[in-house]
């Protein structure tokens, strides 16, 4: 993007600060996302929202704005420099916006970027997932008492179950006999885990485990580490919505613990990490276990599960449908990933008790 036209759109919001320069983050798959330098003691993120995929920005806007100040009204002794280091900090325009929206259809926000921080996109050692596990709780215990009521739905159905059956079954329902004789076996395990697969659905609708607020997006990258490789705070705060804790715990497990990339071909690579698991899972307990009730304790184990199905299921449908969703690098790109993952749910239930 021209440089003349970030710096315009910059200038549309209320830090009191002069843009020096730029550069672009490229570990987002779908918002485009700046580092802006300025002349001040702080540098900025300037973002644009993807409204293509995201139906609702102003509602995702102030989702994202809403836990941040709920996660800083929790820290009353703390001065705002202290807290712009250690949680989210969202930049309003000079118009009191949330956002700039733009004629031709794009929502930017800016948030003050936490200096001296990095990201991982790899768990290398016990000692990342532990802390990543302790970001998460803290996280989850720190926004428990905030009515989830309040946010809007940014995805409607992520990680609905009965949603994704409906969707795999239309796929069935239409696919190629080609296709539908390559993925039998998956087919087969499809239908025996049915049942097992929805009992997290069946205790979120019954209200035996609480809608809460969840993050939805917990790969390793979604936390940020200080540069001793200590944990500062959960960042890229979009997919932020009403959930169950299952949801973000599962979905981190599933790109923490699995010994191979998400594709890989040679399934007998793919295997559950078994000690990465109880790293996090001892760095999550430790900061949620005050508010966390017993049955979220029980179904912890089997939230991993669930979330690694979720996406072997959303593989092998885009598989059955001939590949619409997913970007591919050649055929059976999709059935590739959905081995790996039913791969990693066996290896995973050898593991774990359920």
């Amino acid at each position: 993007m021209e440089t003349s036209i970030l710096k315009s759109i910059f200038n549309q919001f209320d830090h009191k600060a002069n843009y020096i320069c730029h550069s672009e983050l490229n570990s987002g798959h779908i918002n485009d996302t700046f580092i802006i330098k300025t002349d001040s003691n702080s540098n900025y993120i300037l973002q644009r929202i993807n409204h293509t995929i995201f139906k609702d920005v102003p509602g995702l806007v102030n989702n994202k704005v809403l836990i941040s100040n709920h996660i800083r009204s929790k820290y009353q002794n703390s001065t705002k420099s202290d807290l712009d280091k250690t949680v989210l900090s969202f930049v309003k325009t000079k118009d009191t916006e949330l956002y700039y929206h733009l004629e031709n259809g794009n929502f930017w926000n800016v948030m003050i970027f936490i200096d001296n921080s990095i990201t991982h996109e790899l768990v290398k050692d016990e000692e990342i997932a532990y802390e990543g596990g302790k970001l998460l709780g803290d996280f989850l215990n720190l926004t428990s008492d905030f009515d989830s009521s309040m946010l809007i739905d940014v995805i409607p159905n992520f990680h609905d179950m009965p949603f994704r059956f409906k969707q795999y079954s239309e796929a069935k329902k239409n696919a190629s006999k080609e296709r539908l004789k390559e993925a039998e076996k998956y087919i087969y395990l499809v239908a025996k885990l049915k049942n097992e697969m929805h009992i997290l659905q069946n205790l979120k609708e019954t209200g035996e485990i609480p809608l809460r607020v969840t993050h939805n997006d917990t790969k390793i990258s979604n936390s940020l580490f200080d540069k001793n490789q200590k944990g500062i705070c959960m960042i890229d705060t979009d997919t932020v919505m009403p959930g169950i804790i299952h949801y973000d715990f599962g979905d981190a497990i599933r790109t923490i613990c699995n010994t191979a990339a998400e594709d890989e071909k040679d399934i007998s690579k793919v295997e559950f990490n078994l000690q990465f698991y109880k790293a996090y899972e001892k760095g999550f307990l430790e900061k949620t276990r005050s508010s966390i009730s017993d049955i979220e304790l029980k179904y912890l184990p089997l939230a991993a599960k669930t979330m690694v199905f979720i996406m072997a299921l959303r593989f092998l449908t885009d598989y059955l449908n001939k590949d619409v969703y997913y970007k591919i690098k050649y055929e059976e790109h999709n059935l590739d990933r959905a081995k790996n993952q039913f791969k990693l749910i066996e290896s995973m239930s050898l593991k774990l008790q359920f």
